[in-house]
């Protein structure tokens, strides 16, 4: 039996669209700009790193760095979002979504600055000291992930919703343009002003000592857009639906939205009271109840989210390598080490450009009148035939006179990664589950996709090396190659597309609706437990 939705709740769900709406945007959108920046600035500068600390004399290659020192570099900040992402997510929901949110924030703001500062007598000490950061770093990134997207859906109103979400994620393609972006200017600067040779010229004089200021002002420009931020996110209010159904504070509740709105909302402390009761013996998330409520949809968005970050990060981290293969990129002997970072930036800036930030654009724009279920089958199934399109004809592409076709193509698996499920997955899991446990559950789902993205960063490293010693990168074991890696993709992009069937659609339906939360508890669950072990259906209806 339905309750009735309080006064707060309703004046949200249909507020017309209005300036705090794009402020809300704004403040936790800047957040996932920083994150999109600090995770992938990283890339553009790895290749540099091994030039500059692990340069073998007498080699006629330019250093590389070691298979286990490149994957700790570019995956360490994987597992720091994942542990942030879980542990941030479950803060979320115990302390609120504004008191946790500055902590990331900061997180992020100081080991933006010290991973650029990373220090050590050797260059062990000195890449050590950057992963140790850089761990940290993605914790506080991690902590953005469930925080920004349930503070914006509870801000949102149902009619729009979507819009708003895939907007603050949208912010994520902008980071990754920056960050080539401003790599190219950095580099340029000091390609600029310093005339040094390429590595097969002159092999000492090809990395000058001025090199080792790139890397550390393109890492720690990801501080600036945090700091601008932190401000603004320390005055929102929290956000009415966990001080209302969470905190059980129907007074701040009401004064909150009434500023926010600037409507006059009553504050129904005797049904906030009544709901409180009911929800004292509501289940948790390890409970039976939570398993036939919603187990199957976390089930959905955890799977989706892993296979997708699979692809969707091995194609950022490892772009650089893919371009060099198929002739993009020179030769790595015949630039300088600057000249190297300008180029893999303007590869990447370039993609970025005309891939990443329409994909995200398109879905804001798109998601509210398709809905996400619709996005994200057709995501994952573009995605799967742009990759196999790319390695069934692999040779064909890498032939001299067919690289342009190879990077039109794999732009466009990029474009529908971002048109689909990259937003997707990331706004799904703040819209179906409740609002006591929606950070949590966030967080679990975003914590399985960069699972997905740590095998990517670590397994794509080595399966991405030939099985010739000459098609393999200096000092790298044996893979599979690009071609076989691209299969790879496709697959994981297929088991996407097949889970995404377990994940309901939330299209202009209010969060409270979607997870049940104004349904009797006695009566609902009840029914679902005598419905559930003789049913058919796979996915409970919304």
């Amino acid at each position: 039996m339905a309750r009735e939705q309080l006064h707060v709740l309703n004046a949200l769900d249909v507020a017309k669209t209005q300036l705090y709406h794009f402020t809300a945007i704004v403040i936790a959108g800047m957040g996932f700009f920083t994150d999109a920046y600090d995770l992938f600035c990283i890339s553009l500068v790895t290749k540099l790193l091994g030039r500059i600390y692990y340069h073998v004399e007498g080699s006629n290659r330019p250093g590389t760095l070691p298979p286990n020192v490149s994957a700790a570099v570019n995956g360490v900040a994987f597992c720091g979002t994942l542990s942030g992402q879980l542990f941030f997510g479950w803060l979320g929901d115990k302390m609120g979504r504004k008191r946790v949110y500055g902590m990331s924030l900061m997180i992020m703001i100081v080991c933006s600055i010290a991973s650029g500062l990373s220090f050590g007598h050797s260059p062990k000490g000195t890449i050590s000291t950057l992963c140790f950061f850089r761990f940290w770093l993605g914790v506080g990134i991690g902590g953005d992930y469930p925080l920004s997207a349930t503070i914006m859906s509870e801000y949102a109103n149902k009619k729009t919703r979507g819009a708003f979400i895939a907007a603050v994620f949208a912010m994520q393609g902008f980071g990754n343009l920056t960050a080539g972006v401003v790599s190219l200017i950095v580099s340029a600067a000091f390609k600029n002003k310093y005339n040094v040779p390429a590595y097969s010229v002159d092999p000492k004089g090809s990395t000058v000592p001025q090199a080792d200021y790139v890397w550390r002002i393109i890492v720690m420009f990801g501080a600036i857009p945090a700091i601008l931020t932190y401000y603004w996110r320390m005055k929102m209010p929290e956000t009415a639906r966990y001080t209302a159904l969470v905190a059980k504070n129907a007074k701040q509740a009401a004064t909150d939205m009434s500023k926010v709105l600037q409507v006059e909302i009553v504050a129904e402390e005797a049904k906030v009271e009544s709901i409180g009761r009911q929800q004292n013996s509501s289940f948790g998330l390890f409970s039976r109840e939570f398993m036939v409520r919603h187990g199957l949809h976390l089930v959905g968005t955890c799977t989706t989210w892993f296979f997708l970050d699979i692809s969707f990060y091995s194609q950022n981290l490892f772009q650089k390598d893919i371009f060099s293969k198929v002739g993009w990129i020179p030769k790595a002997a015949t630039m300088n080490a600057i000249e190297e970072v300008y180029k893999i930036s303007r590869a990447q800036t370039l993609i970025a450009l005309c891939g990443t930030v329409p994909g995200y654009w398109f879905t804001v724009f798109l998601i509210d009148i398709i809905g996400r279920f619709t996005i994200q089958v057709m995501g994952f199934t573009m995605m799967t035939v742009f990759m196999l399109a790319l390695a069934v004809p692999y040779h064909h592409w890498t032939t001299a006179g067919h690289h342009a076709g190879f990077i039109v193509m794999y732009a466009l698996t990029f474009f529908f990664a971002n048109f689909g499920p990259n937003a997707t997955t990331f706004i799904v899991p703040a819209e179906i589950f409740p609002a006591r446990l929606r950070s949590t559950c966030h967080g679990i789902s975003a914590a399985a996709g960069k699972a997905g993205a740590i095998v990517g960063a670590f397994g794509f490293l080595y399966a991405a090396q030939g099985k010739k010693p000459e098609d393999r990168d200096y000092g790298y074991p044996k893979g599979i190659g690009v071609r076989n890696s691209l299969f790879m993709l496709a697959a994981c992009n297929l088991f996407g597309l097949l889970f995404t069937f377990l994940v309901p659609e939330a299209n202009g339906i209010s969060l409270e609706e979607m997870s049940k939360e104004n349904d009797d508890d006695e009566q609902q669950l009840e029914t679902s437990s005598t419905a559930v072990p003789g049913s058919t259906r796979t996915v409970p209806a919304p």
